[in-house]
């Protein structure tokens, strides 16, 4: 039988490649246009590692701010990564205030549209629903709607459909890693693409659990209502991350797959099939994590690959 992994490696799809964080580093890997791999790891922050990370329901709070942080990072080198030479040398780093300007932005947005706009429509319909229970009802069914209707819309866009294959590629070496197995194109191929553990799923259950916590609410002004829905975020947010790390531990057990089902069926939304040439990346992703994380400089072996070609094993078999 092989060993279950202690650490839950987990990522996000980016620009042409794939970012995996991991114990103490982070890592990306990126196709190049000239179809090379370029792959990089970086240590993650204290505030992302410490005592606060093992804390219930804090945990959560700093687990948004660095998908938040790390994510609007991943996404900036992962484009400048796709573009560079194989000879270019490291990508540039995000400057402090554009990487202000991009969380401030996507806050903004995220949070008008929605959690601030389903309350102002319900509020210029108050006169028209009879109860505050309905009213609490008709606003979580539209901050689902609207998450359902962005999600779909953008999946329509070619870019990002490539970017949701990649998606599914790293959800998919994530199962091999956790199985055991060696991470060649072979293996990951056996597994299928949702993973509870997945934003999508995190996004949902944030949903969800905003209906039941806005409830409380339901008797106020709407002055108060519209404050309800920015400073309870983090309680939200906490209680979510609670949610879905429960449900990704207790995968065999009714519960967790119980909880754990609304956010893969969304999943088939964010994930596409990957080809051959971006399972490799992901697992050029995960090798250089785990590498990272043992203290090794992952040397890309096939470092000449280009799509489609195989991607051999690492020599070292230390992180398995």
């Amino acid at each position: 039988m092989p060993e279950v992994p202690r650490f839950s490696y987990g990522g996000q799809a980016v620009i042409e490649g794939v970012m995996i964080r991991g114990r103490s580093h982070y890592s990306l890997a990126v196709r190049r246009q000239d179809g090379t791999i370029n792959h990089q790891s970086q240590r993650l922050s204290e505030i992302f590692t410490g005592r606060a990370r093992r804390v219930p329901l804090v945990r959560g709070v700093v687990a948004l701010l660095e998908t938040l942080v790390l994510g609007s990072r991943a996404l900036h080198l992962s484009a400048n990564m796709a573009i560079q030479s194989q000879d270019s040398g490291d990508a540039e780093e995000i400057p402090g205030w554009m990487l202000g300007a991009t969380l401030a932005v996507a806050l903004v947005f995220g949070i008008g549209f929605f959690f601030l706009l389903p309350q102002l429509i319900v509020w210029l319909l108050d006169s028209a629903i009879p109860s505050t229970l309905l009213r609490e009802i008709i606003d979580g069914a539209l901050r689902l709607a609207f998450l359902l209707a962005y999600i779909w819309g953008i999946s329509l866009i070619r870019d990002v459909k490539r970017v949701f294959a990649y998606h599914g590629a790293e959800h998919m070496a994530v199962h091999a890693y956790e199985a055991g197995l060696t991470l060649d194109v072979a293996n990951v191929r056996k597994f299928g693409m949702p993973h509870p553990r997945c934003g999508t799923a995190f996004l949902l259950t944030v949903m969800l659990v905003s209906v039941v916590v806005f409830a409380a609410f339901a008797g106020l002004s709407v002055e108060w209502r519209i404050l309800s829905r920015i400073v309870l975020i983090p309680v939200i947010a906490s209680v979510s991350y609670e949610i879905i790390r429960f449900s990704g531990a207790h995968q065999d057990s009714w519960i967790g797959h119980l909880l754990a089902r609304p956010g893969l069926l969304l999943q088939r939304l964010t994930t596409r099939v990957p080809d051959d040439s971006q399972i490799e990346v992901a697992i050029c992703a995960m090798e250089t994590a785990m590498a990272a994380d043992a203290g090794r400089e992952y040397t890309l072996a096939y470092g000449q690959a280009t799509a489609g070609q195989a991607i051999p094993a690492p020599v070292d078999e230390e992180t398995r």
